[in-house]
């Protein structure tokens, strides 16, 4: 086994203090600075750390009243927001449990959260937001917007007693993993695991977090990530503990129309949203700039550019903004570099939910384009025999709810290579892996990345297990396509419209520059447009936006037999 860590002695909780320490020690350093910011009728209203931690305080003082018990689990069902921050933050505070619902999830799957959590108090976003959560048998359900209104002044003593008692490995949090198949299960991830996470993500990336440039003004981020992943409230912690001012936004949407007014210094984005930004900015440049772009960045190693022709985009983005840190997903090495070119450093990541999120993340100072980083301090990384990466360290969870059953190492499902100097490479998933029936071995990310980078595609499966080729099923923009389709004379009410040869055509130059990645035993020989686009409501996405492949192979069984169907060449 390689057990080339390259790591120092990680930041970590005292082991009598929770993420309450956190706040405590924040606010006896710090009081007044901003560190949280939420938009209002009349702008931006910012939030100190002696406003978050008071406010965190009145609303645990509610959950107290009302009869909330170390140990319980709060469930919250909403978009991101500061509210949702509070009420997390006020739940963890007195040892209860936070468990976090993805908006978008269907009424089965919030059954199965609640049932499996025993989840016995709750929390909405909006009115609807609680109908679904009574539907699946909360009662209880308070809505985020109001717990502010909450004014409890008789338990303080009560309240001081509870906010020491926490411990450092208390659970915090059952993070359900959504994963690619079958029902979720839930990752128990105990306060010593966020903070170690976070707190070492902050002194991986050194000034990013606390400063626009060193030692030049407070850096400031806009967090759009969804605070019932695991991600978001890895990110959200790392800016409370780096002294980060925080934006909270609900979704990409939002954050692309606060970006000017905001102006942010860094964002955390996963790379579908990166993707999408990209794309909005072609209507910024001329045909060449977005090579010259990407040139540029490949030139200069990923490190961000300063070319004049894209000053217009980087004031797009506010002025100041200057480094991305993606994770979530693999990034086609084009875009990383497209943004490098246009002055952006993507710093790449990687984690998932059993590390509470962060693994490795590469550094402003020594950002190496292609891989994930190296391992935050107090994590060690390790690749065993088969190429599996393998994970030890404090921020690893102990187990699957309800028991605590975890061993020394983290086996990650993921297959990697660490280089001389640390840096980890991920090169594929252990059990995406396709092999063809001539005994191949595909790895269909690379190929799905670049395909997606067209201006029509949204999505992209490969297809090739146990099959003599390689294929794919692929989805188009639906804001792209209408424009696309005027201007190329195809009439999206016929019915044939999928197989249009300008369209075939105009994917298919996607396809074939995805194919210059591979060998030809492994390039897409042949692929198929679906009508409509894969979304996490009709089961065929997770939440995190990643694709479930068993899923799409069962709904699109007929495609991929038509792809297969040799008369059909």
């Amino acid at each position: 086994m390689n057990t080339q860590s390259f790591t120092r002695n990680g930041l970590d909780l005292p082991d009598d203090r929770g993420l309450n320490w956190v706040l405590d020690t924040a606010v006896t350093a710090d009081p007044n600075r901003v560190v949280l910011s939420r938009k209002t009728d009349t702008g931006w209203r910012d939030a100190s750390y002696r406003d978050f931690t008071e406010q965190v305080r009145s609303v645990a003082c509610g959950l107290l009243a009302h009869g909330v018990r170390h140990g319980d689990r709060v469930a919250v069902l909403g978009r991101t927001s500061y509210e949702w921050a509070v009420a997390d933050y006020a739940a963890m505070a007195i040892g209860a449990v936070t468990v976090p619902i993805y908006p978008t999830s269907s009424e089965h799957q919030v059954k199965h959260v609640l049932a499996d959590s025993g989840a016995a108090w709750f929390f909405a976003e909006t009115p609807e937001d609680a109908r679904r959560l009574t539907a699946a048998g909360a009662t209880a359900v308070w809505l985020l917007r109001e717990v502010h209104e909450w004014r409890v002044t008789d338990r303080k003593d009560e309240l001081d007693a509870r906010w020491h008692a926490v411990k450092a490995d208390d659970l915090a949090t059952i993070v359900y993993t959504s994963g690619t198949t079958g029902l979720p299960k839930g990752c128990m991830l105990t306060h010593r695991n966020m903070y170690v996470s976070s707190a070492n993500t902050v002194e991986q990336t050194g000034w990013m977090l606390r400063d626009a440039t060193p030692g030049q003004g407070q850096a400031s981020t806009l967090l759009s990530l969804p605070l019932s992943h695991v991600f978001g409230r890895t990110i959200l912690l790392s800016c409370l503990c780096g002294g980060t001012r925080t934006g909270l936004v609900p979704g990409v949407p939002e954050l692309l129309e606060a970006l000017a007014e905001f102006r942010p210094t860094w964002l955390p984005l996963v790379p579908y949203a990166l993707e999408k930004i990209r794309k909005r900015s072609r209507g910024l440049l001329d045909a060449d700039a977005e090579e010259t772009a990407i040139a540029a960045g490949l030139a200069n190693a990923g490190q961000a550019v300063e070319l004049p022709e894209f000053a217009a985009v980087r004031e797009s983005f506010g002025g100041r903004f200057r480094y991305v840190i993606s994770g979530g997903a693999s990034l086609d090495d084009t875009t990383a570099a497209f943004y490098a070119g246009i002055g952006v450093t993507i710093l790449n990541c990687y984690g998932l939910t059993e590390a509470a999120t962060a693994v490795t993340v590469n550094e402003p100072a020594t950002n190496r384009m292609s891989t994930v980083g190296r391992p935050i301090p107090g994590v060690t990384i390790a690749i065993a025999e088969d190429g599996e990466l393998l994970i030890k360290g404090g921020n690893v969870s102990p187990g699957y709810w309800p028991e605590r059953t975890a061993g020394e190492w983290l086996a990650t499902g993921d297959l990697g290579e660490i280089d001389a100097d640390g840096f980890l490479r991920i090169t594929g998933r252990r059990k995406e892996i396709l092999v063809t029936s001539g005994g191949k071995n595909v790895a269909p990310t690379p190929l799905e990345d670049r395909v997606r980078l067209h201006p029509l595609v949204s999505n992209c499966v490969v297809i090739g297990d146990g099959r003599s080729y390689v294929t794919a099923l692929v989805t188009l923009d639906a804001a792209a396509l209408p424009g696309w389709a005027a201007r190329n004379g195809v009439d999206l009410d016929d019915d044939g419209w999928r197989e249009h040869p300008a369209l075939l055509e105009e994917v298919g130059t996607a396809v074939d520059d995805a194919n210059t990645l591979v060998s030809r035993a492994e390039s897409i020989r042949r692929f198929r447009i679906l009508p409509g686009d894969l979304t996490v409501a009709d089961g065929l996405m997770t939440p995190s936006m990643k694709v479930r492949r068993a899923a799409v192979a069962e709904v699109f069984a007929e495609d991929i037999a038509a792809l297969y169907d040799i008369s059909a060449k």
